[in-house]
This record gives structure tokens, sequence and C-alpha cells, in this order.
């Protein structure tokens, strides 16, 4: 973090700038384990590890070493000094008087703000705002996350010249998601309620079941409170805007409409109760802005359709 100190007419002025707390919360819920003594991939215990391991290796002995007293001193301090600092608040109205490290501000942090974990931890760092809990708290875990990549690089390091023998998978397996939206294809089926599921992901379908497709009558698919829980709709090159008299002019002879021409505007087989407005909503939503809109044919290709889980 920047600090920046001013003095403006006699006044000083201390300015901080800090990382947005969001940012900061995701990194100490991803560090937590590795802070936490009872987890198995707590730091020290992956440098207590790589002591035995390379304890007949001078060089590489020697950076554990240095890398555990590092680690003490830096999110372990024994002494208020080791903290770094401490802040000394005093309540006017009652004269109570509290101080606290840096380091006891971060935990408090970490364990009462983002975690709330430890309401001991919380309560200590009560007085003194989450201003000051977060000050502190940016820095060690800040530091905890820099610490942690130059082990996993040293674990690389040492796999690559054979003092481990780590598993390649270790290395690419992903622990975190580029994109929360994505495609995949699939088979849906459905069956009453109460009916027998599926014992195996390899095992057939059992009796009952049956796939669901555009032919699938969804008004089964109703919840008491809810209302419809499933719902169709046209792709995006379906999308058109047709007016009242165009869905008129499409009527065949004997007055219906053909189940293809229903496809090709995207409405499904039965048509459901209200499917002419539905069609047509959007040319009159346009109408009534005052623009007219150029009118819009449907995209030569398969018919798609879509399902939304209400």
């Amino acid at each position: 973090m920047k600090i920046n100190v001013r003095v403006h007419n006699g006044e000083v002025r201390i300015r901080y700038e800090l990382p947005p707390e969001e940012v900061v919360e995701s990194a100490a819920a991803r560090i937590r384990p590795i802070l936490l003594t009872t987890e198995d991939c707590f730091h020290m215990k992956v440098l207590s590890a790589l002591g035995y391991i390379c304890r007949a290796a001078a060089h590489d002995a020697e950076w554990i070493r240095a890398a555990r007293a590092e680690w003490r001193a830096r999110v372990s301090p024994s002494t208020r000094e080791e903290s770094g600092y401490s802040i000394m608040v005093c309540d006017p109205a009652t004269g109570e008087e509290r101080d606290l490290d840096a380091h006891g501000l971060a935990m408090a942090w970490i364990y009462g703000d983002v975690v709330h974990h430890d309401p001991e931890r919380r309560r200590e760092g009560d007085a003194f705002g989450l201003l000051d809990r977060f000050r502190a708290a940016v820095p060690l875990v800040a530091w905890a996350m820099v610490g942690t990549i130059e082990l996993l690089n040293y674990i690389r390091a040492l796999n690559e010249a054979g003092l481990l023998q780590l598993r390649q998978e270790v290395f690419g397996e992903q622990v975190a998601l580029k994109s929360t939206v994505w495609e995949e294809p699939a088979e849906m089926y459905y069956a009453p309620v109460g009916a027998e599921a599926p014992s195996l992901a390899s095992s057939p379908m059992p009796e009952g079941w049956l796939p669901l497709n555009k032919t699938t009558d969804l008004s089964i698919f109703r919840h008491r409170y809810a209302g419809q829980l499933l719902h169709t709709e046209r792709s995006p090159f379906m999308k058109q805007l047709l007016s009242p008299e165009e869905v008129e002019a499409a009527r065949s002879p004997k007055g219906g409409y053909s189940r293809a021409q229903l496809a090709a505007w995207g409405v499904p087989w039965p048509p459901p109760k209200g499917w002419k407005d539905e069609l047509t909503e959007g040319w009159k939503a346009a109408h009534r802005d005052g623009a007219p809109p150029p009118p819009l044919r449907p995209v030569p290709g398969d018919f798609a359709q879509e399902f939304d889980f209400g």
C-alpha cells in the first residue's frame, strides 16, 4: 500500500491508498487454509516436510530454514516489534484505553470481518474500527500470497531437479474458473415426482423417465405456488418483429396455422395460450415508442429451442 504524509498549515495529514476491500477479502479467503495450523496445506507444515526431504542438501536446507524464519516473523510474530506497529485508542467518555498490534488487528479482520469465525478476535479489534483492521490486514494478506507463490515455485524447481516426485497433474489441476458462463451438450429427462432415480451414471434411465425436447408439453412443469417452471424461447437468430396483420395473413385457407409455420416463428407445438400476443409483443412495443422497426425475418438454419428454468 502507499502512505503519503502531507503537512499543511501546521497540520499533518496521512493518506493511505489501499486496494479494494473485495479483492483483499477474496485473497484472504483463498489463503486462509495456508494460515491455519490444523490444515494439511498450512505453510509451516509444507516447509517442515521440505526440510526433511532436503536435509542432506545444504543449500536447500538453508533456504528452507530462512523461509521458516521469515514466515514466522511475518505471519506469526511473537513480539509487538516484529508485528511492525501498534495502535492505542482511548474512549474519552469511559476512560477505557486499548492497544493492539498490527498482527492482532489483521487477524481480527480476517477472522472477524471476513470469515466471522472467531468472535473473540472480533471483539479484540472492535474498539479500533474497520479501517484500522483492514489497513493492518492488507500487507499481511499480500505478503502471505507472495510467500505462497514463492514456495510453489520452489516446489516446482525441486520437482524438476528430481528431489521431489510429484505427479504432473498436481501442477495442472484447475483451481479457478475463467468464466462462469458455458454451454455443453446434454440429454435431459423428466419423470413424475417419486419416480425411481438412476442408480449410476452409466446405468440406463429407469422406467417412467422421458426425454425433454421440443415436443414436450411444458404445461406439466407447473408448480401450485411458483407457477410455470419451464418456459420455451426462440433462439436469438429466430427472433423477429411481426405485426398482427402479418400473423393473420399467414393463416391457412381453413383458418388455422400449419405446424411448419408455427415452427418457423419459433412457436412450440401445440401452441400455448396467448402465443399470438407474445409473437407480436416486440412489434407492438417498438410502435409504441413511435419508431416503426425494419421488418426482420428468420435466418435460415436449424430450428433451435431454448428452455428457461424459472
